[in-house]
């Protein structure tokens, strides 16, 4: 059982109530899982292992959503739609934990779920809870699946991803590539950071880190970047409040490496928030130059000003406004470098935002595709002749990816792929674990499965002289 503490209005919320409580606001109110869950740790004050647990009963239900209510569906009266959606959400988590934590005694979690129901609810709701769960208990879980379903429905159950996505991959990337991506869309995402060189050095913090008992190592993926195990919440760390490190996914840190700005460049970041790139870019550039950081909204403008500070970089200039209108508001040609870091279906970080691939339709993808290329019709103009363009995407769709760049390059003839521009020390990782496609075209896809870290897609373009 959970330790409990008191709530305002003297409710007691355990671990599960709050996982409960959290995954009841994402389905029925859209909330993003991520902020959903660190509201509610930080009003709860669960211990760390609560937190924990917590967290894992969040992120391990919504990523199997669909394995739990195939499992459900034959043992629940109208499942899902019929029942109440505190109820689902309670009964989803205690299927999880029952079948995947089993370091929890079962008793356990059947008799909190139970409590849960009862004190929510009524007695009637705890005969149902308590009566689903002992059949599982009772029946197991070997054999749920039953024979001769098609590979896309295996995948899709087996791997609790929604039927058209996987049907998607499939025709794509093929069978085993798409198991791949599957299963490492439901593994824990690892800690990575990316060291500050002009504060440290990345065999300087791992030294320190071994001192602190952090398992780290360096990454293989990006040159300043580091990988955790064990190492709780490295923001709250003491040399991330020092400005040495910023917290960042391994692929993302390519994208400021393939960009390769120099000191004294003039750098754009369209669509900057939370200011990861942004500042990544100054730090190559040495903190020399201008890296102008825009984002559509004020508010996260404030956070990328929060990094730039922290990391006491004074090359970094905000602005707010919407990106398709910035070629109205700076000078034509001013920059060395633009990054358009677009918007997307995010479909490469399931990992870490296990609703997307629920929330997400072929539609949206559509939607988001005209939208990238109407962004890269517009930040083309800030390029200057010589320069570089630089487009990224944190998703493994082809429209938002290869396709709109060679739409890009059929309407913008000035512009082509730079595959001489791309770093080396960037392309060696890659090319040593068999991942880069040959004769490099100058655009990469990063899948999910290929090296822990998210999936990610960049290219470089350069704008021809005169």
């Amino acid at each position: 059982m959970t330790k409990t503490i008191r709530m305002p209005g003297g409710k007691p919320q355990g671990a599960r109530e709050v996982a409960m409580s959290v995954l009841h606001n994402v389905e029925t109110r859209g909330a993003y899982s991520g902020l959903e869950l660190n509201q509610a740790l930080q009003a709860a004050g669960l211990s760390r292992p609560d937190a924990g647990l917590a967290t894992e009963l969040v992120y391990g239900t919504i990523q199997r959503l669909n394995t739990i209510d195939y499992a459900l569906q034959s043992r629940v009266k109208g499942w899902p739609k019929k029942i109440e959606p505190w109820v689902r959400a309670l009964l989803r988590m205690s299927y999880y934990q029952l079948r995947w934590l089993t370091r929890v005694p079962a008793h356990a979690v059947v008799d909190e779920a139970v409590t849960i129901a009862k004190k929510r609810g009524h007695g009637g709701i705890g005969g149902l809870v308590n009566g689903v769960l002992r059949a599982v208990q009772r029946e197991g879980f070997a054999g749920s699946l039953p024979q001769g379903l098609k590979t896309a429905e295996r995948i899709s159950l087996e791997h609790s991803h929604p039927l058209w996505l996987v049907e998607r991959w499939l025709a794509e990337f093929g069978e085993a590539a798409t198991e791949r991506m599957c299963a490492a869309n439901n593994e824990p995402p690892h800690v990575s950071a990316r060291i500050n060189p002009l504060k440290t050095t990345r065999d300087e913090i791992l030294a320190k880190m071994a001192e602190a008992g952090i398992e780290a190592a360096p990454s293989r993926l990006a040159s300043e970047g580091i990988v955790a195990v064990r190492s709780g919440n490295l923001v709250h760390t003491e040399w991330y409040k020092q400005g040495c490190f910023t917290v960042q996914d391994e692929s993302s840190m390519l994208v400021a490496s393939v960009a390769d700005p120099r000191p004294g460049m003039k750098v754009l970041d369209c669509c900057a928030a939370p200011g990861g790139k942004t500042t990544h870019l100054a730090e190559k550039m040495k903190d020399e130059g201008i890296v102008v950081a825009n984002d559509v909204h004020p508010h996260k403008e404030e956070l990328i000003k929060q990094q730039a500070e922290r990391l006491d970089l004074a090359s970094v200039r905000t602005m707010t406004g919407d990106a398709l209108e910035l070629a109205d508001k700076l000078t034509p040609e001013s920059f060395d470098v633009v990054l358009l870091d677009a918007p997307c279906s995010g479909l490469g970080v399931i990992r870490r935002k296990p609703e997307i691939k629920w929330n997400k339709t072929a539609a949206d993808i559509a939607a988001l595709a005209e939208l990238q290329v109407r962004l890269l019709d517009r930040a083309q103009a800030l390029v200057k002749p010589g320069g570089t363009l630089v487009y990224s995407t944190c998703t493994i769709a082809s429209e938002e990816n290869g396709d709109a760049i060679r739409l890009f390059l059929e309407r913008h003839p000035a512009f082509s792929l730079d595959p001489e521009g791309w770093p080396e020390e960037t392309l060696k990782p890659v090319r040593e674990a068999g991942r880069l496609t040959e004769p490099f075209s100058g655009m990469l896809q990063l899948l999910p499965d290929m090296f822990g870290s998210d999936g990610f897609f960049i290219a470089r373009l350069r704008k021809q002289n005169g």
